[in-house]
């Protein structure tokens, strides 16, 4: 089973080497890694080129934003199984790869597999500070907002290819739409694992504050839409309380 790996970058210089190596050091070796960069200008194209040889491609030039990026990854993906490791991710340990495929190859019917993430603070990648979990989501959740980790999900390549390309009408959410259109419209196959796939750092673009939480409010109620799927903007809303039990919940040893 060949996997491939995305990455997509934009001036992403000081974290970008820890993404690589993480998915250079994987156990599993059928692993075609594809990095798409927008034209940085900090010396991310720099770094990326240290590791060259190992990537089976790179590609640097403009883009219409992250979700425009991915779609130009899965375009030159030729791997069963495709993973999106964002710049400022990386895989927590060298089985990762490994325990995916695992799973999938007991499953051939599995179209897709969804980990959990974890959060780190940029100057300790060590000591994670919130877990999101995959391990109770159910798709139904998702008429509530309530979406597994976008990082820690592997789908197959034949599901992007019935499902189509990220959609590019969306700042944040469009990871949020493909889920949608893939779990609850045509009723993909999935499974979820307990297991932490993917470390991510805070600050990204969907971890950044009270106008993330707005604009993404926002946005996954017009995905709801626009697929037919019964919800509302209010019903969207419910899932900030219910992450901050979460949140609460796993600070106090409770799962």
């Amino acid at each position: 089973m060949k996997v491939s790996i995305i990455t997509v970058c934009f001036n992403s210089a000081l974290f970008i080497s820890t993404a690589i190596e993480s998915v250079l050091a994987q156990s599993y070796t059928d692993i075609e890694y594809i990095v798409i960069d927008g034209d940085s200008k900090d010396g991310t194209l720099d770094v990326i080129n240290k590791y060259a040889d190992r990537i089976a491609h790179i590609v640097s030039e403009p883009d219409k934003g992250i979700y425009d990026a991915m779609n130009k990854g899965l375009a030159l993906a030729t791997g069963d199984v495709i993973g999106i490791l964002n710049s400022d991710d990386f895989y927590p340990h060298s089985d990762v790869v490994s325990e995916v495929v695992k799973e999938l190859s007991l499953r051939s019917n599995i179209d897709i597999v969804l980990g959990s993430v974890d959060f780190v603070m940029p100057k300790d990648l060590e000591k994670p500070i919130r877990l999101y979990s995959s391990a109770d989501f159910i798709s139904w959740k998702l008429r509530f907002g309530l979406s597994p980790p976008h990082p820690g999900a592997f789908i197959k390549k034949s599901a992007y290819e019935r499902a189509g390309m990220y959609k590019m009408g969306y700042k944040i959410a469009a990871d949020f739409d493909m889920f949608v259109r893939m779990l609850l419209v045509m009723h993909f196959s999935y499974i979820t694992l307990d297991k932490v796939l993917v470390r991510m750092r805070i600050g990204g673009a969907s971890t950044s504050g009270i106008n993330s939480y707005i604009v993404s409010t926002k946005e996954m109620a017009r995905s709801l839409k626009e697929n037919k799927v019964y919800s509302s903007i209010l019903i969207v809303l419910m899932r900030l309380p219910v992450k901050s039990l979460q949140i609460i919940l796993i600070k106090l040893g409770v799962k």
